[in-house]
């Protein structure tokens, strides 16, 4: 420990040599742990230290009593130490009293306790992120600490300190406070700003970590509070378009509380964007990030870590527990040619490498018993030494300068074993290259149609294992776009409108696919070598990608559209110069990104081509049985891929309709529920469905499929087939469930109205509400865990308390929102229904003092009237207005249209 202090002493009393006493103070550190046989309690008693801040600074981080945010804190506290954060640290701990007996990492970090405000003590609310400015709030208020402090650094828990982050070093000022560009937050430039803050022009986008000065914080953090229960209740300003957020969920009102509060108080932030960076994610050249947030999954070939995977993980208390180890330094260097992929590489695994010894280390000091020898144990003490590790073996995906780096280190190590060097050759350790990034799109329009087909696929989407991100395509005029109130069912990418053409005026919807699909390559950044794009009438069951299929550049994966016999006849030839590249495919497409980039606007072009050929769209010569040219877009696609001569490679087994019988032994990826299904005696056709809302009133759902023990079939075929028609539309009916209770629904028996005596003997409680609502979700949940080609099915009682909290949220969230709407709602039902009255005294007075109006205004009518009487022998004038047409058409439709709005 003297060299510490030595080098600690050095960097306050000779600045100028500051850093380099640091870095003396390491290689001390790291020497005398080689030294001593790196016994953890040695190595512990090393890092236990924190430097003490001759500027007055301090590192605080919020956290709830949960062993998500355990394993945070050892892994952050770890960096911190190890980095040589100057100063002292308080985790803020947010945690309510009954959670605080069962608590048991009071000793993980310094700690100051906080009352927890996860359900907000006067709405209710839940909303567990308003403990970040109530937590720094309390801490101001109460510690001893934050009196005698300059400057204060705010991290979040899921964060691993690189290098000690000071005022002086990024360039933070009074006034002027420094943090990293969170570019998302959109409300700072629409009417969110204006709305909560009275200087608007001073909002920040930021976020992440916070270099402060003690002053504005104590000026801010009331306000960052203030407002973030200001944006948490403006739920009508919830949805992506003004806040960014892709859920529409309000989760990241304290982001833009502490934005807003910032700019209250006139603080004006310096933005630095190299200081901090997600795990992943490539840094600039010459750049060393000084943070690693590992908010996101992130990966190294075909290892992974995602800390959402890990909300119950109690690794901190199980012995001699780690997460699964990454690559080795030395075998990253073979998974990438390029020197800023293998950097960003190299940053993930020190992530997770960094968190694992700050668990090595407490558990030493937790006195669990000495954890068995590992390869990797001794790389995380000593960083051992890579000749006595395994070699890489390249699997798959390889390119020809990773195999012939891969032949070198083989005939390295031939060589040494002719020259009979004493060394033991283990085993090569296969690893597989990365796999390509993938993207899926579909495209659709702002209706109601598309709604409830969107939330289908997405909701499928979710469960189907389906690599990458998915994006809608949402084409819609900018006057619908005003008033559509569905932007959140997806992730959404909104292009203008071709449903109607602007030269031509021809109204052909299918424009859009093309069409959006080029909006999205020429606006949107995107780091994607594939693409897989659908139509929104799927559910996708299995993941659908380029490698096991055999996609690749200049050969496209698809699924057979035969009817396309336009590909063989005269319409091919006027088309394309290659007819015989014209393929008969369509539905689903796995295309290269750069095939798609040619492919795109030659799609739309012949598309226009096709649809003003009326003289071929005869049944004939097309294959489309209404002649309509219908299905133009379907051979703009073909011509335009000929026109590249492009290749595709038919794989039927990919999709079905269903209602047809799937290829035996073959799970299909896709289902089409493009057309008429039956089911037994049951049928279902989504074009019944066009003009349905199954959005906006709660609950609303497809006629239910017949209950499998209800039916006989004659073959395996027709099991099957029905089977997976069933499956079908269970899936669109828990999408709109799921859908449905995210949005607030009550369980649908809770919507009858009863008087106060009745409600108290009939209604359930909220807990059996959950409970209930609960064991609906854990079912379904639980059926979608198992693997796509059947693995063991997982129990619903062993799910994770995370997803009782999410449903928790959502219903105590839902209850007070709700109430005044269902009210309404049922005496709307009352006041149209045949049934006697039930109303409430406060009804019957304003409906007498209206009747008396009415007599009042009636009386005066007629005293009006007889003083008029005696100019009754003034010649009347009579309107030369032509008395109108009774419409009774009309009226009937809008006697249909009320009725059904009135009793839904």
């Amino acid at each position: 420990m003297a060299c510490v202090d030595l080098g600690i002493i050095m960097a306050r009393r000779l600045p100028a040599f500051g850093f380099l006493a640091l870095i003396a103070m390491h290689i001390a550190v790291g020497l005398v742990s080689v030294v001593s046989g790196d016994k953890l309690s040695e190595l512990t008693s090393e890092l236990q230290e924190i430097p003490n801040a001759p500027w007055r600074m301090h590192t605080l981080f919020s956290v709830e009593c949960k062993d998500y945010f355990d394993w945070q804190t050892v892994g952050l506290m770890h960096s911190l130490r190890k980095s040589a954060q100057p100063g002292p640290i308080t985790r803020l701990l947010s945690c309510t009293e009954k959670e605080l007996v069962k608590y048991k990492g009071l000793d993980l970090a310094p700690t100051l306790k906080v009352p927890s405000m996860s359900k907000h003590p006067v709405t209710g609310d839940w909303y567990p992120a308003i403990n970040k400015p109530a937590g720094v709030v309390h801490w101001l208020k109460t510690s001893e600490e934050a009196k005698h402090v300059d400057w204060v650094v705010i991290l979040d828990a899921d964060m691993v300190m690189r290098h000690p982050i000071t005022p002086w070093e990024v360039g933070a000022e009074k006034g002027k406070p420094v943090s990293a560009s969170y570019g998302y937050l959109v409300g700072c430039d629409n009417e969110l700003a204006q709305i909560h803050t009275t200087h608007p022009e001073f909002c920040d986008k930021v976020g992440g970590f916070i270099v402060m000065h003690i002053d504005d914080l104590r000026a801010m953090a009331p306000l960052w509070l203030s407002k973030t229960e200001e944006v948490r209740a403006d739920k009508d300003h919830w949805a992506q378009k003004y806040t960014g957020d892709i859920y529409s969920s309000g989760w990241i009102s304290e982001m833009y509380g502490y934005s807003f509060g910032a700019a209250e108080v006139g603080l004006r932030h310096k933005i630095n964007d190299d200081l901090m960076i997600y795990p992943g994610y490539i840094p600039a050249d010459g750049i060393e990030p000084f943070i690693m947030h590992y908010g996101l999954r992130f990966n190294v070939s075909s290892w992974h870590f995602d800390k959402a995977e890990h909300l119950t993980n109690a690794i901190v208390y199980e012995c001699n527990k780690l997460f699964p180890a990454p690559p080795y330094p030395e075998q990253v260097e073979l998974l990438s040619k390029k020197k800023s992929n293998r950097r960003a590489l190299l940053l993930s695994i020190e992530c997770i490498n960094t968190i694992n010894e700050g668990l090595v280390l407490h558990h030493a000091k937790r006195r669990c018993p000495e954890p068995p020898k590992s390869e990797y144990l001794d790389f995380l003490r000593t960083g051992s030494d890579p000749a006595g590790r395994p070699k890489l073996k390249i699997l798959e995906n390889a390119t020809e300068d990773d195999r012939s780096t891969q032949s070198k280190e083989e005939s390295l190590q031939a060589s040494s074993k002719e020259d009979k060097v004493a060394v033991k050759i283990k085993a090569p350790m296969q690893l597989k290259l990365p796999h390509p990034k993938i993207h899926t799109l579909f495209s659709t329009e702002c209706n109601d149609y598309f709604d409830w087909q969107t939330l289908g696929l997405y909701h499928s989407f979710q469960l189907s294992g389906q690599p990458g991100f998915i994006t809608r395509l949402l084409s819609c005029t900018e006057e619908k776009l005003k008033n559509y109130k569905n932007l959140d069912l997806a992730p959404t990418h909104v292009v203008p409108s071709m449903s109607v053409h602007p030269l031509t005026g021809d109204r052909y919807p299918a424009y859009n696919k093309p069409a959006s699909i080029v909006h999205w390559l020429n606006h949107v950044q995107m780091d994607v070598e594939y693409v897989v794009i659908l139509d929104a009438d799927m559910i996708l069951r299995g993941p659908i990608t380029p490698w096991e299929y055999g996609a690749s550049r200049g050969n496209i994966v698809s699924v057979s559209y035969d009817y396309l016999k336009g590909c063989d006849n005269e319409l091919a030839r006027l088309h394309t110069r290659y007819p015989e590249y014209c393929p008969k495919v369509g539905g689903v497409l796995v295309v290269h990104i750069d095939d798609l980039r040619l492919l795109a606007p030659l799609w739309l072009h012949k598309t226009e081509e096709v649809r003003a050929d009326k003289a071929h769209w005869a049944t004939e010569i097309t294959g489309d049985v209404y002649g309509h040219g219908w299905i133009s877009e379907m051979y703009g696609y073909s011509f335009g891929a000929a026109e590249l001569k492009l290749k595709h490679i038919v794989k039927n087994e990919i999709m079905l309709y269903p209602g047809y019988v799937p290829p035996p032994g073959i799970e299909v990826r896709v289902l089409h529920y493009g057309l008429n299904f039956k089911i037994g005696n049951w049928s279902w056709d989504k074009h019944k469905w066009h003009y349905e809302d199954m959005t906006s009133s709660c609950w609303r759902q497809f006629p239910s499929p017949p209950d499998i023990s209800t039916l006989q079939w004659d073959t395996e075929d027709d099991e099957r087939r029905d089977r997976l028609s069933i499956e079908c539309m269970k899936t669109l009916n828990e999408a709109l469930y799921l859908y449905h209770k995210r949005k607030g629904c009550r369980p649908p028996g809770e919507y009858k109205l009863m008087d106060d005596t009745k409600r108290s003997g009939l209604e359930k409680s909220a807990a059996e509400r959950i409970s209930e609502g609960k064991a609906v979700d854990k079912l379904i949940m639980g059926r979608h865990k198992q693997a796509f080609k059947g693995s063991q099915l997982i129990d619903p009682d062993d799910e994770s308390q995370a997803v009782d909290d999410v449903y928790d949220r959502a219903t105590i969230e839902a209850e007070e929102r709700l109430t005044q709407k269902l009210k309404k709602r049922s005496m709307l039902n009352n006041l149209t229904s045949v049934a006697p009255f039930n109303l409430s005294p406060r009804y019957w007075m304003v409906a007498l003092w209206t009747s008396l109006v009415v007599l009042f205004l009636l009386g005066m009518s007629a005293i009006y009237s007889k003083q008029r009487g005696g100019e009754a022998n003034v010649k009347p004038r009579y309107s030369k207005v032509k008395p109108r047409r009774f419409d009774f058409d009309s009226l009937k439709d809008t006697v249909a249209d009320r009725t059904v709005e009135l009793h839904p």
